[in-house]
């Protein structure tokens, strides 16, 4: 069908919104000579689109009744059975709710999103696939992935397996529940600002945020490209380094991916810890609302590497600090522009752009007032940035990336890994309905600046469970330098292998 050829009054109008100004007749002579370029049109609208093939079946599936999601951690229930054989045999995953399954409604968290379906799967859920994993649903993330809390989702909170009413951490809340209360043995989660090491932290899970770029982002939804990461959590190292095995390398159709290191991350496994070296960084035991006991549980777990023969050494990192701070106009602004105003997609990269997903969240427009206070916040701080100064601080925050990576990899010369809490924190209480903003919006953002360094930087960093404080998890952060996940494994799995850490 030929798509609607604007009146030259609605030129007219077209004009104004560009700050230009034409005449009637301006607007008429122009409005004639765009008709050439909307037969260009008319053809790519009757063109089908090109997506990804759907190898292996499926059924729409339902969403689980209450009884059966007391966590509230499960957005969707549906089974998909992969290859009969492959390094996943056997395994089964979660899939946060921003991850395109095919078939299966995808909600992200919004009621805005509802009833959107993806017509291809992601490339992480077909690699998945094929190498036996067999999905069981969409796990509940929260709204747009805009809280570090899980109290922000529709059309619930999220509650922690270890504790009811406390919160399981987010964006990607549902995934870490899930693996925590054995649900499932893996999940997917992403993070542009913690929000898989928040929740890994808050549910005692491992988490890892890849290197920028070793994942393919393809089929999930976007927030800013530039802090997009995905990545598993599971219940223990093994099965963290055998699910990024099938999930690294290049696709060809996401733009954040360069040339990326694929490793064989389970030989790292075994190797122990003896002759890694190790920085304490100072500035991750000083983040914004510290608990004592919090930064002592991460010390003695320092201090259980240095006995399984690592050197470990306090080091300082400045820009651990300012890269917590880059981060607020690189992200408010960045997903304004791309998430929001672009529907999702943004433009301006080649790839794979999901238009069914891009047509149907655009009509948040029509329900603005549903979004919720998290991301109405970040909205209206990105886009403040965005008119009143023109972008001028998402661009420079960008220019001060390069020196804060530059410091990071300096330290990467003498260290393998840098260690500091997860998280200032252990999980705390959910918000009730009709909290005031103010409790809303401290529970969802209180813990980022701990975890969203690394997603301006791009390094790979992990979050394992190093103990309980009053019966909640914390979590200890390795983090490395670029494509060297192996060294966070092999470090973790020595971690792991020396003692249960429930009991320490």
């Amino acid at each position: 069908m030929a798509i609607t050829r604007p009146s030259a009054a609605q030129v007219r109008d077209l004009a104004a919104s560009l700050h230009l100004t034409l005449t009637p007749e301006e607007a008429a002579a122009y409005r004639a000579l765009m008709d050439a370029s909307f037969d260009a049109y008319d053809l790519v609208d009757a063109l089908p689109d090109v997506t990804p093939p759907v190898r292996f079946p499926r059924t729409p599936g339902t969403r689980p009744a209450p009884e059966d999601n007391p966590l509230g951690a499960w957005a969707w229930k549906s089974t998909v059975t992969g290859a009969p054989e492959g390094k996943l045999k056997g395994k089964t995953v979660a899939l946060k709710d921003n991850v395109a399954l095919a078939g299966v409604p995808m909600m992200n968290g919004a009621s805005t999103l509802e009833g959107f379906v993806p017509v291809a799967d992601a490339t992480i859920v077909t690699r998945m696939l094929e190498a036996g994993a067999t999905i069981l649903g969409k796990a509940t993330c929260e709204h747009f992935c805009l809280s570090g809390g899980s109290h922000t989702s529709d059309p619930g909170p999220v509650h922690n397996p270890r504790r009811r009413g406390y919160s399981a951490g987010g964006s990607s809340s549902g995934s870490g529940a899930l693996v925590a209360a054995g649900e499932v043995d893996l999940a997917i989660g992403g993070d542009q600002g913690g929000s898989i090491r928040i929740p890994a932290a808050y549910c005692g899970v491992y988490g890892m945020k890849p290197t920028h770029g070793l994942v393919p982002y393809t089929g999930v939804m976007p927030i800013e490209t530039t802090i997009d990461h995905t990545g598993p959590m599971t219940a223990s190292v093994a099965d963290n380094a055998l699910l990024l095995e099938v999930l690294a390398g290049p696709d060809g159709l996401d733009p954040r991916q360069g040339a990326p290191q694929v490793a064989a991350y389970a030989q790292a496994l075994g190797k122990g810890a003896r002759g890694l070296r190790i920085g304490l960084m100072l500035e991750g035991f000083a983040a914004p609302g510290m608990q004592e006991a919090v930064a002592d549980k991460v010390r003695a777990g320092a201090a259980r590497f240095e006995a399984l023969g690592a050197v470990v050494e306090e080091v300082s990192v400045p820009a651990y600090r300012l890269a917590a701070a880059i981060w607020q106009p690189i992200a408010l602004e960045g997903l304004t522009q791309q998430m929001m105003l672009g529907n999702g997609m943004g433009f301006n990269w080649k790839g794979a752009y999901d238009v069914g997903l891009l047509d149907w969240h655009a009509g948040w427009r029509e329900r603005a007032d549903d979004l919720s206070q998290t991301l109405k916040i970040s909205m209206l701080i990105g886009q403040w940035g965005l008119t009143h100064y023109r972008g001028r601080y998402y661009a420079k925050a960008q220019n001060i990336a390069r020196q804060v990576r530059a410091e990071f990899a300096r330290a990467f010369d003498r260290y393998d890994l840098l260690l500091c809490p997860t998280l200032p924190c252990t999980a705390t209480k959910l918000p009730e309905p009709g909290a005031p903003l103010e409790e809303v919006i401290i529970r969802a953002f209180e813990m980022v600046a701990s975890t969203s360094p690394m997603d301006v930087t791009g390094n790979p960093s992990m979050s394992i469970p190093c103990g309980l404080v009053d019966g909640l998890p914390v979590g200890l952060m390795l983090t490395a330098r670029d494509w060297n996940e192996g060294a966070i494994y092999q470090a973790a799995a020595a971690f792991e292998a020396a003692g249960d850490w429930t009991a320490v």
